[in-house]
């Protein structure tokens, strides 16, 4: 039968977020229920909320989440009721023309459930990156759902979900980090921590963590940093060059979404070097560079999607390293707190106070 639930939903765009009675269906073919135990307060959530994602109100938030399946509909074999899973917002369909061609991380028709949440009027809910994870229990499809080690605590393996991911992977699938690398990460909040991290992790030798604020610089190097740069008292390209022996990092990773930041990451690179954007932009930014030196420069100028992870495969792996103490997931939860604090959490946010603060029901 179907469940009544708490959630935090946006009602509108900048308006507080309030705890709202949910209603969850059954699930249908193809989906699952999951009983959320913990979910990040990720920066995409506060995109919805001010409106940076599209207009479809009321939202129904988080998305960075693990839990335990609690239902599952027809023709669901991947997942049980009682698996530990983390879910994911790239369900890959298996059929497109990337996932034929054996690159499914770029699936290009992922999929979510087909049935809505809805208020207790009716009023169907736009969930976050097809989650909503902000509640008590969501119906999402069963593929958005990855099977894990349940040693894992829920407020380490949810930050997988999304922003941990997106870091990682940024570095190791879409950067190609390897041994020996120089690496430069512009911007180090959660996601860039979380590159900086998967360098270290794939045996970069230099790197260099670039920010405004020198407690987050603090923060990079707990995560592997081996060279920090304050942007606002330094040019960080001749910082980096410095660094470089006058040459330029291998990769940079660009974790902020802009383009000054996007323009510093393009010329503090090595000639050949790769340039990786992970930082998200809004519409209404536009890049220019001469096209001469995208030419001259050479390289690779690359966007990561979510890291280019393939959940199935990226999820396990990591969670295996945490639980080797190879992998500091728990070094990314600033604190934990209730449905009821999200609105607080978005202040800490903005004011650059957390890595990630975690809801845990």
């Amino acid at each position: 039968m179907p469940y009544t639930v708490k959630g935090v939903v946006a009602r509108s765009k900048g308006k507080p977020v309030s705890l709202e009675t949910i209603h969850v269906p059954d699930p249908g073919p193809g989906e699952a229920v999951v009983n959320i135990q913990a979910c990040g307060v990720c920066h995409t959530d506060l995109h919805y909320l001010e409106g940076g994602i599209g207009d479809g109100f009321p939202f129904l938030l988080g998305h960075e989440a693990a839990g335990v399946v609690e239902a599952v509909g027809e023709g669901v074999a991947d997942v049980a009721p009682g698996d530990y899973v983390i879910l994911n917002w790239r369900a890959v369909c298996g059929d497109c023309r990337a996932c034929r061609r054996g690159r499914p991380w770029y699936c290009f028709n992922t999929h979510n459930a087909a049935q809505p949440m809805t208020l207790e009027d009716g009023t169907p809910l736009s969930p976050a990156l097809g989650i909503g994870a902000f509640v008590e229990k969501t119906l999402v499809a069963a593929g958005q759902c990855t099977k894990v080690d349940p040693a894992a605590p829920a407020t380490a393996a949810g930050l997988l979900g999304c922003g941990v991911m997106a870091g990682i992977g940024a570095a190791i699938n879409t950067g190609g980090v390897t041994r020996g690398d120089s690496v430069a990460v512009i911007g180090c909040g959660g996601v860039g921590d979380a590159a900086v991290h998967g360098a270290h992790l794939a045996g970069a030798t230099t790197i260099i963590a670039v920010d405004v604020d020198d407690r987050k610089l603090g923060w990079a190097k707990g995560f592997g940093a081996t060279h920090t740069v304050n942007s606002r008292e330094t040019d960080p390209v001749e910082a980096i060059r410095e660094i470089t022996g006058g040459n330029g990092a291998d990769v940079v990773i660009e974790a902020v979404g802009r383009p000054e930041t996007y323009r510093q990451a393009f010329y503090a690179r090595d000639l050949a070097g790769t340039v990786v954007l992970v930082g998200v932009p809004t519409p209404e930014m536009t890049l220019e560079l001469p096209l001469l030196d995208v030419f001259g420069r050479g390289g690779a100028l690359k966007s990561s999607w979510y890291g280019d992870c393939l959940p199935s495969r990226d999820f396990p792996m990591l969670i295996d390293l945490y639980l080797q103490g190879r992998l500091n997931l728990d070094g990314f939860v600033s604190e934990t707190i209730g449905l009821g604090d999200v609105d607080e959490a978005f202040a800490k946010m903005k004011r650059g106070e957390v890595l990630r603060s975690v809801v845990v029901l």
